[in-house]
């Protein structure tokens, strides 16, 4: 069983200036300035994560020459809420592209989704040989109301989408294997303390406080223990270098043989840390699509993917490693061969 990747599709908000709108969510905006970033996007009121993902989804399927009806199967990745509790994003999306009476699945694992689903579409492609098509697609809308986009995560998150048309067979930008490491321990770091079943929303009741900090949600976490935290980083680390380890070894390469590493759109230091860590040029990874553009949650590592595609710096056989962190705590690795 092999797929490869036909085309890639990407649609986003509208591009917005950092320098422009820091003070708007932020009482010192010196640290988001001090990150990196230049500009990020925010889709408009009356855009919903389905809508970026169908859209990305259409320009994906009309760059390959297909179809909606092409399509045997539709994976969407998300990592912020959808439009609507008890609905299925996933659905609404395939019908808004226009795939019906194929099937539709959702993957719901943080920023590591859109790495994840390639396992995803593997195992289907192999229990499905009928299966020629698989469009895979990876949103982010961020929930303005619960998540702070310059304060909840220490990226800028962006709002926007990327598809990928996986053809079974196809020999261009090959998918190798996909490597997944989980721990639970840390999966309250970030989480919105009311409004899932444990604490549902009261009718009439105040407005919800927004997801903290990260750094804030590890010191409560981790008991305010400095020694703690600091262990926390290093094993942060340690996993982010052994998932690729592993799928380098499921795909018979080594780490010193990844071409470009296209990770998440954290700040430029997590980037050059991840880059160091992995022993990859700086000028080989998505440093500038993140500085630019922001952190789209799960879709970063395809929008990068698909403007590495169309710059034409892929050479035949480069080995390019997808990679990156999510809460709950997850750690993904995808490589495809060029």
């Amino acid at each position: 069983m092999s797929y490869g990747i036909l085309a890639v599709g990407e649609c986003l908000g509208e591009p917005v200036s950092v320098a422009a709108e820091a003070s708007r969510y932020l009482d010192d905006p010196r640290r988001i300035k001090a990150s990196g970033y230049r500009g990020f996007h925010r889709a408009s009121e009356s855009t919903g994560v389905t809508d970026l993902a169908a859209e990305a989804g259409r320009r994906a399927l009309a760059h390959a020459g297909l179809r909606p009806r092409d399509v045997d199967l539709v994976i969407l990745a998300i990592n912020d809420l959808a439009e609507y509790l008890y609905w299925d994003p996933a659905t609404v999306t395939a019908e808004k592209i226009g795939v019906r009476g194929a099937e539709a699945l959702l993957v719901n694992q943080a920023c590591i989704g859109g790495v994840a689903a390639f396992d995803v579409a593997a195992g289907k492609f192999a229990t499905h040989p009928e299966h020629r098509i698989v469009l895979l697609v990876a949103a982010t809308r961020v929930c303005e109301p619960y998540w702070n986009r310059m304060d909840s995560s220490l990226a800028l998150m962006s709002d926007g989408a990327a598809a990928a048309v996986l053809f079974r067979d196809h020999p261009r930008c090959t998918w190798l294997g996909t490597e997944v490491v989980s721990d639970g321990r840390y999966a309250d770091i970030s989480r919105l303390q009311v409004g899932g079943a444990a604490e549902p929303f009261r009718t009439g009741g105040g407005p919800v406080e927004p997801v903290e900090n990260p750094v804030a949600g590890a010191n409560r976490l981790l008991g305010n223990d400095m020694r703690a935290v600091i262990g926390f980083v290093r094993y942060d680390r340690e996993r982010a270098r052994e998932v690729v380890e592993r799928a380098c070894a499921r795909a018979g390469r080594s780490i010193e043989q990844i071409d470009h590493l296209l990770g998440l759109h954290g700040t430029a230091q997590a980037i050059r840390d991840h880059a160091e860590l992995l022993g990859v040029p700086l000028e080989r990874t998505s440093a500038q699509v993140a500085a630019d553009h922001g952190h789209f949650g799960c879709a970063d590592q395809l929008i990068a993917l698909g403007r590495l595609l169309d710059s034409g710096r892929l050479r035949p056989g480069d080995l390019v490693a997808l990679s990156g962190s999510g809460t709950g705590m997850n750690w993904a690795c995808t490589l495809l061969r060029a």
